[in-house]
């Protein structure tokens, strides 16, 4: 396995692996970063994984770096490094189009089909978490179906409603507040990716699996108002 660990600055250091999109690549980054941050070591004060690295945020005063990035490239080493499984599973349902997802016709035009098949294509593979940020509970989903790899506005929109579900190249994913955003707007859950209310406000995990599932505007308002 090919890494390189780099410092940035003098709190954080990260290990990274090769810069592209592959589910493997981000199975070992997930599991590196649950081993490191199992250890507990003293002066951690977080562990971050993303599409193909890990972030190590730490106390310079009190976490010794030479043991952090050995204990980084242990994890990595480790035979199980890529083993770990899925967290959970979650299916989402999605009211598309409409007012609900003002960019589904655009979207379309590029794509060169039906907004229904936009729908179809969109709902049909099992998305992976590969990372989580921008917003608190934001997932990072792919992959999108090369077709409806379409760009993100050049002028983002000041606000997107929250539970507004949207694709961006390869991306896509739900947003769990009110907020500006550039994504292309394809549709709308009911469902919270964060809600402070829970126990546990984030509903999505890095590793995780997402499936979106279309519903009726009828069902949507129903779940929303609950």
């Amino acid at each position: 396995m090919t890494y390189r660990v780099t410092d940035v600055g003098d709190a954080c250091v990260v290990i990274e692996f090769e810069a592209r999109v592959d589910p493997a690549l981000n199975r070992r980054a997930v599991a590196a970063a649950d081993r490191v941050a199992g250890a507990a070591l003293p002066g951690v004060r977080d562990v971050v994984a993303t599409y193909h690295a890990v972030a190590v945020h730490f106390d310079p005063l009190e976490a010794d770096r030479d043991r952090l990035i050995r204990a980084l490239e242990q994890a990595v080493r480790s035979p199980d490094a890529g083993a770990r499984a899925a967290d959970a599973a979650h299916e989402i349902p999605v009211c598309y189009g409409g007012e609900y997802g003002p960019d589904l016709p655009d979207l379309a035009r590029f794509a060169g089909c039906s907004e229904e098949a936009v729908v179809h294509l969109h709902c049909d593979p099992v998305y992976r978490v590969y990372m989580m940020g921008f917003l608190p509970g934001f997932a990072y989903l792919g992959t999108v179906d090369e077709r409806l790899r379409m760009g993100r506005h050049e002028t983002p929109r000041l606000r997107v409603p929250a539970g507004s579900v949207a694709i961006a190249g390869f991306q896509t994913g739900v947003y769990p507040l009110e907020s500006p955003g550039g994504w292309r707007v394809i549709g709308r859950t009911s469902v919270k990716p964060y809600d402070e209310r829970r126990a546990d406000p984030l509903l999505f995990r890095t590793g995780d699996e997402v499936r979106f599932v279309p519903v009726t505007a009828d069902r949507f308002r129903r779940e929303a108002a609950a």
